[in-house]
């Protein structure tokens, strides 16, 4: 897999046009063929429009004054057919196969701030960050552990070493969540069948939003049958329920609801399924979206480059227009061992969907999506000693808080002595993964207990009690490397009461329902 887990920072200045979109007047949010053309003289141009080229998806952002009717005729002008539009942030998504699409769309700039493509290879029939492979629990492992549960736990949770970490257990004792909250998954779908999921699972909030437009048909938003088990396993983190089955989530009591985003075969996230997923959370009042994958094919987009630029710009009026609504956003810093307040950073692995080749990113200018953007919570990954994961990306300023997310040389007292993070996989079963794709759903939940505790409580509000209720931690003086060595912790920077390494802290679960 690409990329899930991966880090965000925020340094995007949304855009005044996006404060503007009442004067436009977009196409509606379904997907569309091309309409008929205007006039004839349209049907003529688009006639002549070149069609040789690989057949892309393309984002395009218009300006504060332009419409619908504008953008779609322009549009076809130049070869392309209209996917969909989001008359709430002024995004339409469009398909072509003339190379040029993208360069005839720019020179209107007073109907367009961007436009890109938002892949490199052609369009076909998504990535995450976990690190590694998941580890399959055993039914005689399973039986160990239930042995060894205490009254009061679940059969397996004497393994979760993580709920312990942030005070989770403790916090159960006085409240699991509200069931009016709703945390929303935007993974490679989740398997809501599963006997520890089933009863938390919000099917009117679910979704495949692969391709740029939300399908909520039944069983839409369920991973492929040759798909990824990344976001049931993120599901169980966040709200398994206390129900005398397997693990338990970190707010058992709220509500879970697939968006799926992930393409079948690859598992990368583009951009148009990414907004999707967004623009429908928004809509359907979904309280927290966890997000722990990076948008494909860049690990960063640059702002200097046209076809990233309109990413960067799509996906932030996404958010943004989310958190207008109510909604919170937790993103994974990501699995690179990067540091994302470093000068510049190698990137060896973009475009992902094509042929990668390094090239060396300023990551004030070029960011990952979406951890990166403004108002997003981003959250690096510990393991059980508390000692930032070997594989986690971090930064000054950029991480906000850390919580669990595994860590292989850091061994836990539990029965299985794992010290990745146990919980839901496909088929019914559990077992262990580590990454910041698991750090986050931990964050996710303690956010939703916060939701659940504090209703009327803006986006803003619960980052703030996030960050202020996190239990400090300072720099080590040592870490494990990818190897299982111990090193020295030389690039933790501490400043403003923050750390690179864990941001304000690590999150806490019990504060949050006291």
């Amino acid at each position: 897999m690409a990329h899930l887990g991966s880090g965000r920072r925020r340094v995007l200045a949304v855009p005044v046009g996006l404060a503007l979109t009442a004067s436009l007047a977009f196409l509606p949010s379904v997907a569309a063929s091309a309409a008929p053309l205007g006039t004839t003289a349209d049907a003529a141009t688009a006639s002549k429009a070149d069609t040789t080229g690989p057949k892309l998806s393309y984002v395009a952002n218009l300006t504060a004054y332009g419409t619908a009717k504008q953008a779609q005729k322009a549009i076809e002008r130049a070869g392309g057919t209209v996917v969909t539009a989001y008359e709430q942030i002024g995004v339409v998504v469009a398909h072509s196969q003339n190379p040029d699409f993208a360069k005839q769309l720019r020179a209107q700039r007073s109907l367009f701030v961007s436009v890109g493509a938002t892949r490199t290879a052609p369009l076909q029939t998504v990535q995450t960050t976990d690190e590694g492979a998941t580890q399959r629990l055993s039914e005689a492992d399973a039986a160990k552990a239930a042995a060894a549960a205490q009254e009061g736990q679940e059969p397996l949770e004497s393994n979760q070493w993580d709920l312990r970490t942030i005070k989770a257990d403790q916090a159960h004792k006085i409240n699991d969540g509200s069931p009016d909250v709703t945390v929303g998954i935007i993974d490679t779908g989740v398997d809501d069948t599963h006997p520890d999921l089933a009863a938390n699972f919000s099917k009117e909030q679910s979704a495949n939003c692969v391709g740029g437009v939300a399908d909520t048909s039944e069983g839409a938003w369920r991973p492929y049958a040759d798909g990824s088990d990344h976001g049931t396993h993120v599901a169980g983190t966040i709200a398994a329920p206390r129900n005398g089955v397997g693990i338990s989530g970190v707010a058992p009591g709220v509500k879970i609801a697939a968006i799926k985003v992930s393409e079948p075969g690859t598992s990368l996230f583009f951009t148009e399924a990414v907004v999707c997923g967004f623009m429908f959370a928004a809509e359907k009042g979904i309280e927290v979206t966890n997000n722990s994958y990076y948008v494909d094919p860049w690990l960063y987009n640059c702002k200097s480059d046209d076809d990233q630029k309109a990413l960067v710009e799509a996906i932030g009026r996404a958010t943004k227009y989310a958190e207008r609504k109510g909604t919170l956003h937790v993103a994974s810093a990501g699995n690179s061992n990067h540091d994302l307040a470093a000068d510049s950073i190698l990137d060896d692995s973009s475009p992902n969907d094509t042929t990668p080749g390094p090239r060396t990113i300023d990551p004030k200018v070029c960011l990952d999506l979406p951890t990166q953007l403004p108002g997003v919570v981003t959250v690096s990954a510990t393991g059980d000693q508390g000692l930032r994961s070997y594989y986690s990306s971090y930064g000054l300023g950029v991480v906000d808080v850390a919580a669990p997310g595994g860590d292989k040389w850091q061994v836990p007292a539990t029965p299985d002595a794992n010290g990745r993070v146990l919980s839901t996989v496909l088929g019914g079963g559990y077992g262990y993964k580590q990454g910041t794709s698991m750090a986050a759903p931990h964050v996710a939940g303690v956010a939703a207990l916060l939701k659940s505790a504090h209703p009327s409580a803006r986006p803003a509000q619960i980052q703030a009690m996030l960050k202020g209720q996190a239990t400090k931690a300072d720099c080590p003086s040592q870490i494990y490397d990818a190897a299982g060595a111990l090193i020295d912790a030389t690039t933790c920077e501490s400043k403003w009461g923050q750390t690179g390494y864990y941001g304000h802290g690590v999150v806490d679960a019990l504060k949050a329902v006291k």
